[in-house]
Formats: C-alpha cells, structure tokens, sequence
C-alpha cells in the first residue's frame, strides 16, 4: 500500500500543480468534458464493518484522510454502529456484473453479517479535477479495505464490488501511476466507480457514473421490437463493452471528436433530478443508430 500510495501521489501531484513530468507531457493527455450544468459531482462512500466497529471505521478513515486528504470528510450523520437491514438488498443490487469476478460468496457473507456502516463524502469535483479526485477515492477505498472495512459501495453511481475486485482496480491504478499513464487510470477509476448497462430494451442499456471520471455517460439504444426475446446477459455483455470502448474513446480524442466518429448525440440527462448524486452535469452520449440483434 504504501508503494500505491507514493506512486499514485507522485503522479497526481505533478497533475495538480501544473508540472507534468517528461513522460506524462509526451504522452496524450485526456480531454475534458464541457459541463452542461452548474452541479458539480462527487464520492460518496460506504464502508461496512465488524461489531462495535464504527469507532474502528472512523479511525481508518481519519487516517486515510491525512494520506490522501483533498477534500474527504467523515458523515457523521448517517453511519452507525448498527447493522443496515438494507445493505443485503442494496449490495445485491449493485454487484457489478460485468467482471465475471466482481465478487464472491465470502463478500456476501461480509455484507449480510455487518454490524456497523460508514459513509465518507468525498469533494465537489470539475471535469479537471474529476479523475485525480476519484483516483484518491479508490486508493481510499483500498486503504480502508486493508484496515478494518469488511465490504464496500461507491453510492454515487450505486456500485459494489468484492475485496479482490477492489484490489485488482487499485493496483491497476498504482500501475497506471507508476508509468504516469492518465488515461489507464481515468479506465480503473471508471471501472471502479461506475456502472452498466443500466435500463432495458425498450428505453435502451446506459453507463451510470462517468460524471465521477469527468464524462458524459452513453445510452445504447437496443432496438429490439416487442415480439423479440428480452435481450440475453451476453448480449448485455456486449452492450456494455461497447460503453466502455466509447469511453475510452471520449477520454483518449475528446467528446466532440467521439460523438462525430460516432454520429452520436449529446444531450442533457433527464434520469435524474440535478441535486441527486447520479446526475451527470456533462449530460448523455446517445447513439445515434440502434443496435439490433440478429
């Protein structure tokens, strides 16, 4: 952990300050979304725990602070040194299914035997700031996960994942960092904090939380007609691929430059209220033509 956290603030910190090094100003950076309201995003984390743990968890946390700071803030209004009896249903619902590895048995039992909850709010976040903030937020969630946290949830885009999962992102990022690649970690960060496809064939298959990596999110329009069979989860699978090489896409040549390959719209996102954590202020990509199965 310490390694990740000296890699990844090294290289963060060149960002911020505006004094990239040699190998981060000879590669491509990213381009940044215009935003499209005033709301600005940010994290919010939950963290579960053991018996009598939510002093543990605050401890954890105020450590985790003084490493990585930028803005994080303990809730103390909504954690508690109780068990949730809504956490089981909320983590099942937000497992990320896309990895076929996401979690296991043993995250779940984590989940259903907790017995104190912790939220920790993360900073406002702009398009610029957005992708070193949630990088903080993921070595957070990591450094948590290693001192007393049994499971975690990013809850601005209602995403869960197992410890091992969490690793592997985490380290993914620390690589990313180590070889001063921003646009792999903007990637990890946005497959750690964000969700899909979320929706349905009539109303089409979206991202959910790319706001937290500075993006728009995309909408897939399915275009299956009524008669047809609901889509399969490996067609799901393929919908969300198709997500995430769009927004590499976006990150890599910028939004104007994906949404003319594309021939994609950008439209404000009318999912969601704009004081609600999942809104996304740099609104929805929308394909242009609907994907129809053979």
């Amino acid at each position: 952990m310490d390694s990740m956290r000296r890699g990844v603030l090294a290289f963060l910190g060149g960002l911020i300050l505006g004094r990239p090094s040699s190998s981060i100003a000879s590669s491509k950076s990213p381009a940044f979304a215009k935003p499209r309201s005033s709301y600005k995003p940010r994290h919010v984390l939950c963290f579960l725990g053991g018996e009598n743990g939510l002093a543990a968890l605050q401890q954890s946390a105020r450590a985790a602070i003084g490493m990585f700071g930028g803005g994080f803030v303990v809730d103390e209004d909504f954690s508690q040194d109780k068990p949730d009896d809504r956490m089981v249903r909320s983590f099942n619902i937000c497992w990320d299914r896309v990895d076929p590895n996401a979690y296991e048995e043993t995250d779940e039992d984590a989940v259903a035997g907790h017995r104190s909850v912790l939220y920790v709010l993360g900073p406002l976040m702009t398009a610029e700031t957005a992708v070193t903030t949630s990088a903080k937020a993921l070595m957070f969630v990591q450094y948590m996960l290693d001192h007393g946290a049994v499971a975690a949830k990013g809850e601005s885009a209602g995403v869960a994942h197992g410890v091992r999962r969490w690793k592997e992102l985490s380290e993914q990022a620390r690589s990313a960092a180590d070889s001063h690649d921003l646009l792999v970690l903007a990637r990890s960060c946005r497959l750690a904090f964000a969700r899909r496809p979320i929706g349905d064939d009539a109303e089409g298959m979206a991202s959910v939380g790319f706001h937290l990596v500075g993006l728009p999110d995309v909408l897939i329009p399915v275009g299956r007609k009524d008669d047809r069979q609901p889509s399969t989860n490996t067609e799901q699978l393929k919908i969300a691929a198709l997500i995430d090489e769009i927004a590499d896409q976006m990150i890599r040549d910028g939004v104007e430059a994906a949404l003319t390959d594309r021939h994609a719209a950008l439209s404000d996102d009318t999912r969601y209220e704009e004081d609600e954590y999942k809104f996304n202020p740099f609104g929805v990509v929308t394909m242009a033509k609907p994907r129809r199965s053979e």
